[in-house]
């Protein structure tokens, strides 16, 4: 049995979100953060230390020294005994807790592709269970320009410098380690998708029942059979407590395309809108400038994320970060 999911098998689990009623009063709690509330990186950001950092480095070196591909690793193939309190803190933040973390000082700098890979893999192993990215069943994902056309409607943004909207991805938690940085732009935009629920219930409280209601999502042709072309998604689940979350604005908006859609309705487009302006406010997003060795965890139930657009003009290497997947 492969130590990962299959992206059927991660879509579902992400998916099976417990909900038993519309939230008609402000969800609060850790999750329902502000900027004012985490403008202080030393809450969220943990600096790797000399131990911590040997110690990744040699858990890389064992896992490679295996021989096996590393869909068939295991977290107790490498143990990080100096990390094991640390990781199990950011598991209980990003299903608990304010939903984001970051994990400086990875030492990438002179390692190839390969090695930052298995580094990357063996920490989220320790974090969650890995899972694919697409129908494919890509594993670890990277993020660069291709030089692909960003106004074609089927090329996924994250491979080109374009800025990307803000969305979720089909899993509990999406993980970046950055590789080499951008000249210009590029920045990491998270915001509270628990906030920015509370303030439409405060703006707005008659639109809010609509996020409890399923929006078409675009497939966007990554069913390889060609017969899935979307798929009813609500965006908003609550278990009496817990609010969950998937947002993805671009998929939202262009399943209209699609004969069987309808055209959203002006109050679905104001809905829509006003997501994402709160989302975009200073007073509610965060942004990260994410460095070489920076390590990214953001939970897709409870933070939507975006990226500003970027350049690197004058860099000595193209901006690349690696993508990691995980069910916790």
């Amino acid at each position: 049995m492969p130590g990962y999911f299959s992206y059927a098998e991660q879509s579902a689990h992400y998916f099976r979100r417990p909900h038993v009623r519309t939230a008609d009063r402000p969800v609060g709690g850790a999750a329902a953060w502000r900027h004012a509330d985490v403008a202080d990186p030393s809450l969220w950001r943990h600096a790797l230390g000399h131990d911590e950092a040997a110690e990744l480095a040699r858990a890389t070196e064992r896992a490679l020294a295996t021989g096996r591909p590393p869909g068939e690793w295991s977290a107790a193939d490498f143990a990080l005994p100096t990390l094991e309190r640390a990781v199990e803190g950011w598991r209980r933040e990003l299903d608990a807790g304010r939903g984001f973390q970051l994990v400086s000082g990875v030492p990438v700098e002179g390692w190839s592709e390969e090695e930052a890979g298995a580094c990357f893999w063996c920490l989220g192993l320790h974090l969650g269970r890995p899972g694919a990215q697409n129908p494919q069943g890509d594993l670890l994902g990277h993020v660069r320009d291709t030089g692909e056309d960003a106004a074609d409607p089927f090329v996924r943004l994250y491979r080109t410098r374009a800025e990307i909207a803000y969305h979720c991805d089909a899993a509990d938690v999406v993980g970046l380690l950055c590789l080499a940085a951008a000249s210009e732009g590029g920045a990491s935009r998270i915001a509270s998708s628990v906030a920015v629920h509370d303030e439409i219930l405060r703006q707005r409280p008659e639109l809010v029942a609509r996020l409890y209601q399923p929006f078409a999502l675009d497939v966007r042709n990554e069913d390889r059979s060609g017969a899935l072309r979307h798929i009813p998604v609500p965006p908003c689940r609550f278990d009496g407590e817990r609010l969950r979350t998937f947002y993805h604005s671009d998929y939202f908006r262009s399943a209209t395309r699609h004969d069987d859609v309808p055209e959203l309705s002006p109050d679905e487009r104001e809905l829509l809108d006003l997501f994402e302006a709160i989302a975009a406010d200073p007073a509610f997003r965060l942004d990260m400038q994410l460095a070489p060795g920076d390590v990214q965890w953001l939970s897709n139930h409870s933070i939507v994320h975006a990226r500003t657009a970027y350049s690197d003009a004058g860099a000595d290497a193209e901006r690349h970060l690696l993508r990691l997947w995980l069910s916790l």
